[in-house]
């Protein structure tokens, strides 16, 4: 892991206006003067978030984590680290380890957002959010699936589309990172940018990427109501999990299962979990490596596995 000190001024060349600012208008970054960690691999979105955020005011350390999937993906950091120099950021370099093998895409993930820290910015845009909820949508995420990316500190270039990431890259003179892994289709998310997402505009003779963002939208204000009504439910508590309505215990199982897991579980999952609940089986495999089973009136979450108590 490696630092380097950031510059008193965030700009080692004159300032270009324009599109800087009109894009910078439209982010949710944290007032001036925070401290905000922002995840930068070198491609186009994630230097346009590092620009963005230093423009904003910002104490921003940029991140770079190395996943060692391809040859010279090291070499990244180096175009991130002069980046980071040039807005007067702090840099900050991470190498993990993902071994070859099945679901790698999401091994890779895992291992990205252990590195990173807590809260850290992400430079996903709005293409992004409408990947996601197709891909949730695919993996019958239920509503916080389709809720996917709530817009905040955490995705502050959420309403930004790549495109433009990509020509405020250009406009300040940015080079960035190429990666080859982006185009290739035995990953589900890069079938759903190259393929379906282009056959959805096509058949709806429009581009839907603001259409299923603003779905995005109203699924999350609709999830918060429903999290906002179950949030008195003791989701490990199966007797008042069974008496509840079946949609606000459906809810807080969603919660509990998001906390452990990470991601929005998957609909058929939590339906496993409600027959858990209702006394149907005993134990239920909800994800690899997790697994949820009752004793006494009560849900415990184990290792897939672990003995599991009856």
């Amino acid at each position: 892991m490696s630092d380097a000190g950031s510059s008193k001024s965030p700009w080692s060349s004159p300032r270009p206006v324009g599109l800087l600012d009109s894009l910078a208008a439209r982010c949710s970054f944290p007032p001036p003067g925070s401290e905000l960690a922002c995840a930068v691999s070198g491609g186009a979105d994630s230097l346009a978030l590092l620009a963005l955020a230093t423009t904003a005011g910002c104490a921003v350390t940029a991140v770079h984590v190395d996943h060692g999937l391809r040859p010279g993906s090291a070499e990244d950091a180096n175009v991130v680290e002069g980046a980071a120099r040039r807005f007067g950021a702090t840099f900050r370099s991470v190498r993990v380890e993902v071994a070859p093998g099945p679901n790698l895409e999401e091994r890779a993930r895992v291992a990205r957002l252990a590195a990173l820290p807590s809260h850290a910015a992400t430079g996903h845009t709005m293409d992004d959010q409408a990947e996601t909820v197709l891909v949730n949508l695919l993996r019958g995420a239920g509503l916080d699936g389709l809720a996917a990316m709530r817009p905040g500190p955490r995705h502050p270039i959420l309403g930004l589309r790549r495109a433009e990431t990509v020509a405020l890259c250009a406009e300040l003179g940015l080079d960035p990172v190429e990666d080859p892994s982006n185009e290739d289709v035995r990953f589900v998310r890069n079938r759903v940018r190259h393929e379906l997402l282009p056959l959805c505009s096509a058949i709806a003779s429009r581009d839907v990427v603001p259409v299923i963002a603003r779905q995005a939208g109203i699924a999350a204000s609709e999830a918060d109501f429903l999290d906002a009504l179950s949030a008195s439910l003791d989701p490990a508590d199966t007797r008042a999990l069974a008496a509840a309505p079946e949609v606000l215990a459906r809810r807080a199982l969603r919660r509990w299962l998001r906390s452990e897991l990470g991601h929005p579980p998957a609909s058929a999952a939590v339906e496993r979990v409600m027959a858990v609940v209702r006394g149907e089986v005993r134990a239920t495999e909800v994800a690899p490596g997790t697994r949820v089973s009752r004793s006494s009136g009560r849900l415990s979450r184990r290792p897939s596995g672990s003995v599991g108590a009856r």
